[in-house]
């Protein structure tokens, strides 16, 4: 595999009021359909026709997938080594209902730390799942892997072999964005992260670092929420990777 793209999918009603979603099953929401629509659009003109479509089992992320599928005419495959990271006690509950009930666990959370007791799986055996998905893929020039917040966060430190200690070293993926990452010698190397099809030249996606790179609200997956009152965006929703800015925790300001 000389070329990956790690896809999120497009939002759901949880993901826009803040809900922990893990292995439960929101389907993608009028927002999230057509960023589905734009996104495979964009990528359908970048993709060579031999392009592998594979995708989570969740129906967020395989709705999203078909229609990319679609749009190359290629087979969708579904792997479910792809799902999102089980979030044990925290799925179907909100931030706030967290923070209320469960404080410890918030706070752990917040500052990047294991979070104890809450159940789900742990970050290293999402990573190592995800990973004996990639390794499982036939031979193909690129590989288009449609997944989640939490899971797409692991396999990315994973492919770039990053240890526990560069957790969060990369902004959570907004819904519908990718990172894309190539094959060289004996490593992989990031090339686009938070790519989107919004902005800038109709079609051409966004590039991580570029004078239009991605902006605050979409990078945090609130790709199409207004800026709040002060020009401050709207908060993220809920994933393992959109935990609220603390004090300490620099890496979660996105």
């Amino acid at each position: 595999m000389a070329r990956v793209l790690v896809w999120r999918h497009g939002r759901t009603e949880w993901n826009a009021s803040g809900r922990f979603q893990g292995q439960l099953d929101p389907p993608l929401d009028d927002t999230g359909r057509a960023q589905a629509r734009r996104a495979a659009e964009a990528l359908a003109a970048e993709l060579p026709a031999e392009a592998l479509v594979v995708t989570s089992d969740l129906v967020r992320a395989r709705d999203t997938a078909q229609a990319l599928a679609d749009s190359l005419g290629t087979r969708l495959r579904i792997e479910p080594r792809l799902r999102e990271h089980g979030l044990g006690s925290w799925e179907g509950r909100t931030r706030e209902d967290v923070a209320r009930d469960l404080p410890e666990q918030y706070a752990d959370w917040t500052h990047g730390r294991p979070v104890r007791g809450r159940g789900g799986e742990d970050p290293a055996d999402v990573a190592r799942r995800a990973l004996a998905a990639v390794a499982d893929l036939p031979p193909a020039p690129v590989a288009v892997l449609v997944t989640h917040g939490g899971t797409g966060g692991r396999l990315i430190e994973a492919l770039l072999s990053l240890g526990p200690e560069h957790r969060r070293i990369f902004g959570p993926l907004g819904n519908c964005h990718w990172t894309e990452l190539a094959h060289q010698g004996s490593r992989w190397r990031v090339l686009r992260h938070n790519a989107s099809a919004t902005g800038g030249a109709p079609g051409i996606p966004r590039r991580s670092g570029a004078d239009t790179g991605p902006d605050v609200a979409e990078a945090a997956g609130v790709a199409d929420a207004a800026p709040a009152a002060g020009g401050q965006p709207v908060a993220a929703g809920a994933t393992p990777e959109e935990a609220p800015p603390a004090p300490t925790d620099a890496d979660a300001l996105s």
